[in-house]
């Protein structure tokens, strides 16, 4: 009896083991399945967001969709700032649009759109900055969004129609020393996007409301030049 009992007890053992290491299993591969499904849809809202949000290539009535699987796009409060000797010269309410699934995000600011937060985060597009090396000409291509609050949550997959009415405005700004101020949770890749520039980097929160902004300072006199791009967006 008492060696039946044991093989009796062993196979009980010898079952549960099996099972804990199945249920184990099932959760490692549905975390793997839902990662992965994370970093397609924040691979797809990255190539969606650039075809939807080009406004330096346009100009009037343009429509784009926003897919993903599984998370939320809503639009956040951003602003980019223009700093010359006297302090800060031109701030233009920029805003965001942003992706979040999980630990994945991607936003849309200022012309930019950035995979990731903090340290961790990569530049995917450019925005519409640029400046030569070390003086010269500045033009700071400021993508401004003009949405009003909005938020496309989905767990069972949705396209976000955008549409944009996009306009050009030009503003000289003058001869003179300038900082680029851009508003981001995203601070490392802005950060290198600047620092590629040639410029030299900090951080600074403006506004007090506990989201720094990324500051270049740009060496050299430059003449510069502030591009508005409205683009009066509609996120549906």
């Amino acid at each position: 009896m008492k060696r039946g009992q044991s093989n009796v007890v062993g196979v009980a053992l010898l079952l549960g083991t099996v099972m804990l290491s199945l249920a184990g299993l099932t959760a490692s591969v549905g975390f793997v399945v839902d990662s992965n499904t994370a970093t397609a849809d924040a691979t797809r809202v990255s190539t969606d967001m650039n075809r939807a949000l080009s406004p330096v290539e346009s100009t009037g009535v343009h429509r784009g969709r926003i897919s993903f699987s599984d998370g939320r796009l809503e639009t956040a409060e951003r602003e980019l700032r223009i700093l010359d000797d006297s302090g800060v010269a031109r701030t233009v309410q920029v805003d965001a649009l942003r992706f979040t699934s999980g630990s994945r995000r991607v936003t849309y600011v200022a012309g930019g759109i950035v995979r990731g937060t903090n340290d961790s985060a990569r530049m995917y597009t450019q925005p519409p900055i640029t400046a030569s090396r070390d003086g010269g000409v500045l033009v700071v291509g400021a993508a401004k969004l003009n949405a009003s609050e909005r938020a496309v949550a989905s767990n069972t997959g949705t396209s976000a129609l955008v549409r944009t009415n996009v306009t050009h405005a030009r503003t000289t700004l003058g001869n003179g020393t300038y900082r680029v101020a851009v508003e981001t949770e995203a601070t490392g890749a802005w950060r290198r996007y600047f620092e590629r520039q040639n410029t030299t980097t900090t951080t600074r929160d403006f506004d007090g409301d506990g989201i720094p902004s990324v500051v270049a300072e740009y060496p050299g006199q430059r003449f510069a030049y502030l591009v508005v791009h409205d683009m009066r967006t509609e996120v549906q």
